[in-house]
């Protein structure tokens, strides 16, 4: 359970690498930078609430904390999906981006899914 834990942990650290490259790529203007602010502060955010989880007090508090980690997802691909329409439409990173969110979306998921089961049992 360690190594997986361990390599999620990995894997959002380097979705945040990928959400401050997508948002370097935008116009320094107002808008961009509007849309750049807003993107570094959701899509870095799952990977402090995992974090977080870890070390939750107790299985609702974990649920909790990865609840948070999904709506910051999603705002996220709307983020994405808006900066890829009107500012970087063929940028390969974006795409690439969208897609990482969306099985990181999955897997907070499915950990929910694992977490609320375990604690059904422990009853």
């Amino acid at each position: 359970m360690k190594a997986r834990q361990y390599n999620l942990q990995n894997r959002l650290i380097e979705f945040s690498i990928s959400i401050i490259e997508v948002s370097e790529k935008l116009p320094k203007n107002y808008v961009g930078q509007h849309f750049s602010k807003q993107l570094i502060r959701s899509g870095t955010s799952p990977a402090f609430q995992q974090a977080e989880a870890q070390s939750a007090e107790s299985n609702k508090d974990f649920i909790h904390k990865l609840k948070i980690g999904i709506k910051e997802l999603r705002e996220t691909k709307v983020n994405l999906e808006i900066i890829s329409r009107k500012f970087l439409p063929s940028e390969v990173k974006v795409q690439n981006t969208l897609k990482e969110c969306d099985e990181l979306v999955a897997i907070f998921y499915s950990s929910i899914r694992t977490a609320k089961a375990n604690f059904i049992k422990s009853k």
